[in-house]
């Protein structure tokens, strides 16, 4: 087999630019093997969270009882097709402010995976949730006291809970919370100390004929709802596909993997644009032998085959070591990611075929497809055009005219603009693809911060009481019957605190049907002339309700005044459609604001029915039982602390692969220049020209096009991650968050990008002083 001569030039090449391929391809390496990791630690998690369902026996759904079933009644609620087991608890708060769940440990249903240490084998010992745990900074060994100090556990190990993956206190929430709250279990006989008055009778079900299809999940779930409610007296029911402390994981999972793809190939492309660029410089550098060995009987495809194989080989040799690197560190390092933000159990990891084929058959593709087009562009000239070094296509008469009254430093920096155009182009949208990641990176911590900070400055009250309504009072379309009933309610639930306003509350839901992830939406009764939320309609428009959005609606559904609104019920298919009279200023969460009596009318509550109190004061003259929950501060900006807890490593990780692709594009493209002008600077040193002054001329050009190119990128990103983050929310999170960007953003990314800049130009300084001037006397025509 003869050898094709053209390979001793690899070698060559290789020794002769080393710098130029160990960019690239450190940058290759690192994108695949970040991409790889992802993918695998994001397949595997899944794999082993749809396990976890039949591995730990989850349940089907859960229901707590006012009172524990007593024999009669588990036997009338197991006759409806279910098997029943007790999964009691206790809320405890501790000490820094955190409430912990505890629950008996379980062997029956909602398994509990061991993460390290033991299980509690005696009384007083507790094994915590893991991440609750590494969030407060706990250990194995440590002992954890009561906020009373009245009692205190040692914590033996931690675990993972398979019916809290996701840590939501409650089904209701926005978002969850596993700094300030977490789960635990303990011994039989620990529990068993605990007084009855303390422990909430909750229920966990599996059906013994489990429904085969979603759609009849839902239907046997709604027909529970109301059997149970007239067998026992609900406080609560969560069927699994409305659990959001299991269901909340398994729909977040998976859903990052279209934008890791899509960032894989973005950095692919401009990756092999560079390539074809640098491919093109070299062409232009080696014109003469082009030409001679066309001359001599090479084609143009073995040619093409023959530069083509070097960017391949590079891709290739990244792709193998970034795949290496993705199933080994990295894939830790996103397995990690997953831990930050959920409590999954133990994961093995799965090889990912899938994974494997985007991130090295695809990129190779890429790579082959960008520089072949580039390739047979450039060597589609006749051999005696690569002799002669005519290598346009279309010969320019004569350069465009510049001023002579622009000084000559400046008319030489244009035209040395002028001669890179297509180089300055793929600088252009590097720079707008790597400030789209370091605006995310930057400004994601800033606007978590200012989302608290407004929401703490737009209380809705100092003081926000929900109250317990009797259960029993309630038919199965879950609304009061009984007037006998609410009125004792409404009796014992009066205060005496002159700052306490009433409000009511109904839980709708944005429509399943709609083109966003639907969430609940609260609607809340609003007094007549309140004096806490101000300018509620009474009347209708057109026959419908008129009702205040909160701003955080209307910022995420683009919702204004006069336009309509429809929410429907949680259970059932009940659909509202509402008047939007007004924008109320509340970033806090989607909500409606309508009046109170309009309210009770459109739900069938009864006349004087309401859901709780807005106080300036705390109230302290109703009875404990009757209040369920007191919104504090600390559950309105639960979001901002989860988030901050699951992503912020994340947002380093972004902003060093935004820098990357600063310094690698700026080396790569400044080098490309310096080399494709090399005559011309070794003529100017002949003239007496320093290398300061030649940087000056080169470099400076650069600079400007750099700066240029990275100040009219800036608000065009800032637009656009704007309306990314809105359409991303809108399909995969529950509330609304706006993605501010403020002031301190924009001098961190202007001080990264001058930085980033400032490194590479030092190297090219060097890189001009090292151009001999005997270069000036090669290739003269």
């Amino acid at each position: 087999m003869k050898k094709n001569p053209l390979n001793r030039r690899f070698i060559r090449d290789l020794r002769g630019d080393p710098g130029k391929y160990v960019v690239i391809a450190l940058l290759m390496t690192f994108t695949i093997g970040f991409i790889s990791g992802f993918l695998v630690a994001d397949g595997s998690m899944q794999q082993a969270y749809n396990e976890s369902f039949t591995r730990y026996n989850v349940e089907d759904g859960n229901f707590r009882t006012q009172k524990k079933m007593n024999k009669a009644q588990w036997k009338s609620v197991e006759a409806l097709g279910l098997s029943l087991y007790e999964l009691f608890y206790r809320e405890v708060s501790l000490e820094g402010g955190s409430t912990l769940r505890i629950f008996q440990n379980r062997d029956q249903v909602d398994l509990v995976c061991l993460m390290e240490g033991e299980f509690p084998d005696a009384p007083g010992e507790i094994a915590v949730d893991r991440m609750y745990a590494e969030n407060n900074g706990l250990r194995v060994g440590d002992r954890i006291r009561s906020e009373n100090a009245q009692e205190s556990w040692v914590i033996t190990g931690f675990a993972a809970l398979s019916d809290y993956s996701a840590m939501f206190s409650d089904n209701n929430d926005t978002m969850f919370d596993a700094l300030k709250f977490g789960v635990a279990v303990c011994t039989p006989e620990e529990f068993a100390q605990y007084p009855e008055q303390t422990l909430y009778y909750n229920y966990a079900w599996k059906y013994k004929d489990p429904p085969l299809t979603e759609e009849e999940e839902n239907e046997r779930g709604e027909d529970l709802a109301k059997d149970l409610s007239a067998e026992v007296k609900l406080e609560n029911f969560i069927p699994r596909y409305a659990n959001q402390a299991i269901r909340f994981t398994g729909e977040d999972m998976g859903s990052d993997r279209a934008m890791m793809e899509l960032l894989l190939y973005i950095m692919m492309g401009i990756i092999a644009f560079v390539f074809g660029i640098t491919i093109s410089n070299t062409i232009a550098g080696e014109a003469p032998v082009i030409g001679t060995l066309r001359a001599m009987g090479f084609t143009k495809g073995e040619l093409v085959r023959h530069y083509m194989a070097m960017p391949l080989l590079v891709t290739l040799v990244s792709a193998l070591i970034g795949n290496i690197l993705g199933y080994t560190v990295l894939k830790n390092v996103c397995a990690g990611m997953y831990y930050n933000s959920y409590s999954l159990t133990r994961y093995v990891t799965v090889w990912n075929a899938d994974a494997f084929f985007l991130t090295t058959v695809i990129p190779i593709l890429i790579m082959a497809a960008v520089t072949w087009a580039v390739l047979r562009w450039s060597l589609g000239l006749s051999p005696l055009q690569f002799l002669r070094r005519e290598l346009r296509r279309r010969r320019i008469k004569r350069a465009f005219p510049l001023s002579a009254g622009i000084p000559f430093m400046d008319r030489f920096r244009i035209r040395v603009i002028a001669q890179n155009i297509p180089n300055y182009l793929i600088l252009a949208f590097g720079l707008f693809f790597a400030n789209i990641l370091l605006i995310f990176g930057l400004a994601l911590p800033q606007a978590l911060d200012h989302y608290e900070e407004v929401v703490l400055s737009h209380l809705l009250a100092e003081n926000q009481y929900i109250l317990q309504i009797p259960l029993e009072a309630l038919d199965d379309s879950r609304k009061l019957r009984s007037a006998v009933q609410m009125m004792a309610f409404l009796k014992e639930a009066e205060t005496e605190n002159e700052t306490a306003e009433k409000f009511g509350m109904y839980n709708l839901r944005t429509p399943t049907d709609g083109p966003y992830r639907s969430e609940d939406v609260m609607v809340y009764g609003i007094s007549e002339g309140s004096r806490y939320v101000e300018g509620v309609p009474r009347d209708t428009a057109g026959g419908l309700p008129q009702v205040l959005i909160s701003s955080a609606c209307s910022d995420k559904y683009d919702l204004s005044a006069g336009d309509s609104i429809q929410l429907q019920e949680k259970y059932g298919g009940g659909r509202y459609t509402f008047a939007v009279a007004g924008i109320y200023d509340y970033p806090a969460s989607i909500c409606v604001f309508m009046d109170r009596e309009a309210m009770n009318e459109c739900f069938d509550l009864g006349r004087d029915s309401f859901a709780g109190y807005f106080s300036q004061t705390p109230i302290t003259d109703i009875k404990e039982k009757y209040i369920a929950s007191q919104i504090k501060e600390e559950d309105l900006t639960k979001v901002t602390r989860q988030l901050e807890i699951s992503m912020g490593s994340m947002m380093y990780l972004v902003d060093v692969f935004a820098v990357g692709i600063f310094l690698v594009l700026i080396y790569i493209l400044s080098k490309i220049i310096i080399e494709k002008n090399a005559q011309s600077i070794s003529m100017a040193k002949i003239l007496g020209y320093t290398g300061a002054e030649i940087g000056r001329l080169y470099i400076r050009s650069t600079t400007i096009v750099y700066l240029v190119c990275f100040a009219a990128t800036i608000p065009l990103v800032s637009s656009l991650i704007k309306t990314l983050m809105k359409i991303m929310i809108r399909m995969e999170m529950t509330g609304w968050i706006e993605l501010y960007v403020g002031a301190k953003v924009y001098v961190q990314m202007l001080l990264l990008g001058i930085a980033s800049y400032a490194v590479i130009a030092v190297f090219e300084y060097r890189k001009i002083g090292a151009v001999p001037m005997d270069e000036a006397l090669k290739n003269v025509e």
